[in-house]
């Protein structure tokens, strides 16, 4: 038999080692401190990986025809690097300080231009899905790539069953905003609740999911607890975590941080290497564990298929 790669596949030669990553952290550790000056070593808001601590195993996960067949990256590497300002700006802060979130019992309302408004119990929502793991490459703003086993279920399915109106033109989401539990909240480095939004054609794409889990296992609270969106050919900062509510709505929703800095964050945030960001450039992208951007960065993270979504559309404008 032979086995078709897909394009966004990688081959497993671009997985980063244990080993490499370890001399990586390492290596930001000493620039950290001041004996190294590169610019490499630090990253910048964008960024959203998956943190430690994770809870149960799911049952009755099936493998998605959807995911990338190359190996994810580690536990350790996708565990220790992430961005969760709820709980801190710098990338270690969410691994020390999530441990306050509750995330369970967990509520999500859905409510806006849908048959079926309701405050749904999150093991009810749970229940109504079928689970898949979804191997994905993951992306963030500042060039770092990662390969990620997420585990969630269609956003689509959720939407179907809701039963939105044929004013619902997009999909807005929150996150809790609880300061008591997220610190972080109680900083002013963004606008909270954190708050995202698809249009409804995105939100129904086969590839966008809702997930809750991270290598078979429940998500950890650093990387989201209980539940958090993944559209994996846009920006990981789309990817808005330990959501509350989610809307339908006939205008574009808010989003955070278009709110925070509209100059260097758009709406749509797809990645695009053809598109600079104020301060940096997305050409080329720095894998998970390398020191280097030696990388060159695919239209929409290499998931050609979306590329319909946005036929017409000028990408530079609505970035």
């Amino acid at each position: 038999m032979t086995k078709s790669r897909k394009p966004w596949d990688l081959p497993y030669s671009a997985v980063t080692p244990e080993a490499v990553y370890r001399s990586r952290r390492e290596f930001i550790q000493l620039a950290a401190a001041g004996a190294v000056g590169v610019a490499g070593a630090t990253v910048l808001a964008g960024c959203d990986m998956p943190a430690v601590a994770a809870q149960g195993p799911l049952a009755n996960v099936r493998k998605s025809p959807l995911s990338v067949t190359t190996p994810p990256n580690t536990w350790e590497e996708i565990t220790t690097f992430n961005n969760y300002y709820e709980f801190g700006t710098q990338k270690s802060d969410p691994s020390r300080n999530a441990h306050t979130l509750k995330p369970k019992p967990w509520k999500v309302r859905i409510d806006g231009h849908v048959a079926k408004p309701a405050d749904y119990d999150y093991d009810v929502l749970l229940e109504a899905h079928a689970l898949e793991e979804r191997i994905y490459r993951f992306r963030c703003v500042e060039a770092w790539s990662a390969v990620i086993p997420w585990v969630g279920f269609p956003l689509a399915d959720l939407v179907k069953r809701m039963a939105p109106t044929s004013r619902a033109k997009y999909v807005a989401f929150e996150t809790l905003h609880r300061p008591s539990e997220m610190p972080g909240q109680l900083r002013g480095s963004l606008e909270w609740p954190y708050v995202e939004g698809l249009r409804m054609d995105e939100a129904m794409h086969p590839l966008t999911i809702l997930a809750v889990g991270l290598y078979g296992k429940e998500l950890p609270n650093q990387n989201g607890a209980p539940i958090r969106l993944i559209v994996p050919w846009k920006y990981g900062f789309k990817s808005i975590k330990s959501i509350v509510k989610i809307s339908f709505t006939e205008n574009e929703p808010p989003t955070s941080w278009n709110i925070a800095n509209p100059v260097e964050y758009g709406f749509y945030s797809n990645v695009n290497p053809t598109v600079d960001h104020p301060r940096w450039s997305q050409a080329r992208e720095r894998k998970l564990g390398s020191l280097f951007k030696d990388t060159p960065t695919l239209m929409f993270n290499g998931y050609d298929d979306v590329a319909k979504l946005y036929a017409g559309m000028d990408l530079k404008k609505y970035y």
